[in-house]
């Protein structure tokens, strides 16, 4: 069996499981976790928001912003970070599946680098670059965590911000587009780019920046080919997005308890299956075609949030 008839055979799984389980309510039943959660998803639902962060989450056009405003435009209100970012942990099997190769290439290499001493070798230089990249990320993340939790949830996720940042990034992007050279492959990766991706990568806390789409933004300023810069950025986000699933799943599973394990795990599934897919197409399409179909796309969904607020059908 393929790799793609494996994952189709997961998708309709998912499709079953949320017909045949009868509606195992909420993601969480407690009152005294009603801060952390927003509104909470049945099977079905939850199905739908993996597709969209598995769609999302490694396309540019930002997972957080699409898991705020589609549910609402469903009618449905905002899930909440914390449940976005556990389910982002099926877009991590994703990755090490579809990496798996280059991992054990370059992380191996890199440990065989430092038993060797050979620190000019090119594998220990990409997994170097990972491995201080994930700082900048994960030190402010914390800071957020358990600092400006409560700002981070109220006023950061607000449509607002989501749409002004989409617009913004959107139009960096174009630029990075327009007047950078996209000459350097995989194999020209250095430490560098590792740590200035990394950096870019800490930018994707605000919502709606977008944590592919900041970090292949900045591969292309440094001139990156457009497939090299997806490829080290989703390589790069490995550990980023593993540390944000990690941090808030206590939060998540407390509320869940019995009846919360099978929306949680109906989401996981199906944001690993459309994780992969949106990862293979993205790497095919940008090895042939530019980003603009991505710019355009944030200034219009950008555009489109303003419009709704201005009509009432979205919630500040």
């Amino acid at each position: 069996m393929t790799r793609l008839q494996y994952l189709l055979m997961l998708g309709v799984a998912s499709l079953s499981l949320a017909i045949a389980l009868p509606d195992s309510g909420p993601l969480g039943a407690s009152d005294n976790v009603s801060t952390l959660v927003t509104w909470q998803p049945n099977v079905l639902e939850a199905i739908i928001l993996g597709m969209v962060q598995g769609l999302t989450e490694f396309i540019p056009i930002s997972s957080s912003a699409h898991l705020k405003v589609v549910p609402e435009f469903l009618g449905w209100g905002d899930p909440g970070a914390s449940f976005t970012a556990v389910i982002q942990l099926g877009s991590i099997v994703a990755v090490i599946w579809y990496f798996w190769s280059d991992l054990i290439q370059v992380f191996g290499g890199g440990l065989r680098a430092v038993r060797d001493r050979n620190y000019q070798s090119e594998d220990f230089k990409i997994a170097l670059g990972i491995i201080v990249g994930t700082f900048p990320i994960a030190i402010i993340g914390l800071v957020i965590k358990f600092g400006f939790r409560e700002f981070y949830e109220v006023t950061a996720r607000s449509s607002v911000v989501i749409a002004i940042v989409s617009i913004v990034m959107g139009l960096l992007l174009g630029l990075a587009e327009r007047f950078c050279r996209h000459k350097r492959n995989f194999e020209q990766l250095t430490s560098r780019d590792g740590i200035l991706m990394g950096f870019a990568q800490a930018l994707a806390l605000i919502p709606g920046v977008s944590r592919s789409g900041s970090t292949i933004t900045a591969g292309l300023f440094l001139g990156l080919e457009r497939a090299t810069a997806a490829r080290f950025s989703f390589l790069l986000g490995l550990p980023a997005i593993t540390l944000a699933g990690l941090v808030e799943m206590g939060d998540v599973i407390d509320a869940t308890q019995d009846v919360g394990l099978w929306p949680l795990t109906a989401g996981l599934l199906s944001a690993g299956v459309f994780s992969y897919l949106a990862i293979a197409w993205l790497i095919n399409y940008l090895k042939t075609q530019s980003t603009w179909l991505f710019v355009w796309y944030r200034v219009a969904f950008g555009i489109v949030i303003l419009v709704g607020l201005n009509m009432g059908v979205l919630q500040p």
